[in-house]
């Protein structure tokens, strides 16, 4: 199972993720959100580095010339996308790069085929969330995995929302053809964008131990 470490906003903790073997590191280009990545790196020193992980450009509502934009400073591998994007958006995009289209899970009675629907021909992978109904950007809370086995998804995705290094062992209980990888974020900090590294080695290990 893959692992994704979100909210990223130090230079030296994106060389130690890689040295971990980590897979997917994500920075977030929402200037809302407290992680926001241009208020703490140049996209220079960033694509500057030599990573084997995928580093991942987090947007919400962005312009494609924004998005663009990025990329090409930060040497993006793949984006996500965590607003309101349309599927003929996701398309555009999905022309020059990988795509991750995040959907914040805001009811349990949410019918997730139907929310995922236009976006199978036009996104590479999907991230489930726990969402609040008008918030962009992840709760730092669990939301019911039930949702997920009961849908019909027929693409990789990653969950996310609230895990803990304690949710190892319960993600050996979760069944899905396409589960990917996790994503991880605020229960892994110290304070926001300062990623706990003992933490995430310890999780890693964990998930390599259960999953």
């Amino acid at each position: 199972m893959k692992i994704k470490v979100c909210g990223n906003t130090d230079l030296n903790q994106l060389k130690e993720l890689d040295e971990l073997e980590i897979d997917y590191a994500g920075m977030i280009f929402y200037p809302q959100s407290p992680r926001y990545v241009l208020n703490k790196l140049s996209g220079k020193d960033v694509k500057d580095l030599d990573l084997s992980l995928t580093k991942v450009g987090v947007f919400v509502n962005a312009t494609e010339e924004e998005i663009r934009k990025q990329m090409e400073d930060f040497g993006l591998d793949m984006v996500q996308f965590h607003g309101d994007e349309t599927a003929s958006f996701c398309s555009r995009i999905s022309d020059h790069i990988k795509v991750i289209k995040a959907f914040r899970i805001t009811d349990l009675e949410t019918n997730i085929d139907w929310l995922i629907k236009e976006y199978d021909e036009v996104c590479d992978y999907y991230l489930f969330d726990k969402g609040n109904a008008g918030l962009y950007g992840g709760t730092g809370e669990k939301f019911d995995w039930d949702i997920l086995e009961k849908s019909n998804i027929k693409k990789p995705f990653f969950l996310s929302g609230g895990i803990t290094r304690e949710d190892a062992s319960a993600l050996k209980e979760f069944h899905h053809a396409f589960l990917y990888g996790v994503d991880v974020n605020s229960r892994f900090e110290t304070e926001p964008g300062k990623k706990d590294m003992r933490l995430i080695q310890d999780f890693r290990n964990d998930l390599k131990k259960y999953v």
